[in-house]
């Protein structure tokens, strides 16, 4: 008597998803113009106006900034499923708050001046919109990578806004880049400068500006 063996069915591998696929990429590229934190969510202005006199103190603020984002996305995504609902607040805050003591003392350590400069609006990012935003919204219900992402995107969306408006405010204010005389490099030595551009208003007036231009371009509207 012959026997039959049933084929058993074959199990197909699942394809993992590409470390850069279309959705993971949309993580990036969004808050970068569609869903910019500053320009469209209307987050993280304070800084934009305070510290963006200069470009040298600006860069070394959206690096910071970059930074804790990036690592409490990270942090709070690894341990998301261990903090209790009630007290997950808390728990962010304590890590934000241990990643910006760390770059405090970095700041303090190697880069003086900076931190002199930047040392009330470093430890504000503490209560950042955009970082507790990113927190509760995302790193809360996704895994460790896509939360790397999401907080990339964030802070270079953040990033980009604050340098361009610093980059204004000292060409025009001080008619200089990074400390470099560029007007005077040029032979315009006479070259008027703004007062207004270093002054809060300034800064206001160029991210109005910038939040115009970007809106228009992406066809924004508020609803």
């Amino acid at each position: 008597m012959s026997t039959e063996v049933a084929d058993k069915p074959v199990k197909q591998k699942e394809k993992s998803e590409p470390l850069l696929s279309k959705r993971r990429r949309k993580f990036i590229g969004d808050p970068l113009n569609d869903d910019n934190p500053i320009t469209v969510q209307v987050l993280g202005i304070c800084s934009a106006l305070a510290v963006t006199t200069q470009l040298s103190p600006t860069l070394i603020m959206a690096v910071s900034v970059v930074f804790v984002i990036v690592f409490s996305n990270l942090i709070i995504s690894l341990i998301r499923n261990m903090i209790p609902g009630r007290v997950r607040i808390i728990v962010q805050l304590a890590v934000i708050a241990t990643l910006v003591t760390l770059v405090d003392q970095v700041l303090k350590a190697y880069f003086y001046d900076a931190w002199k400069t930047l040392t009330v609006f470093i430890g504000l990012i503490i209560t950042n919109c955009i970082v507790m935003g990113r927190l509760e919204a995302f790193a809360m219900g996704n895994k460790p990578y896509d939360s790397v992402l999401d907080g990339l995107g964030s802070g270079f969306g953040y990033a980009w806004v604050i340098l361009a408006v610093a980059f204004f405010r000292e060409l025009f204010g001080s008619g200089s880049l990074f400390g470099f005389k560029v007007f005077e490099a040029i032979g315009l030595e006479n070259f008027p400068t703004n007062g207004l551009m270093v002054s809060p208003v300034g800064a206001f007036m160029i991210l109005g500006i910038i939040i115009w231009v970007q809106r228009s371009l992406s066809g924004y509207v508020e609803r």
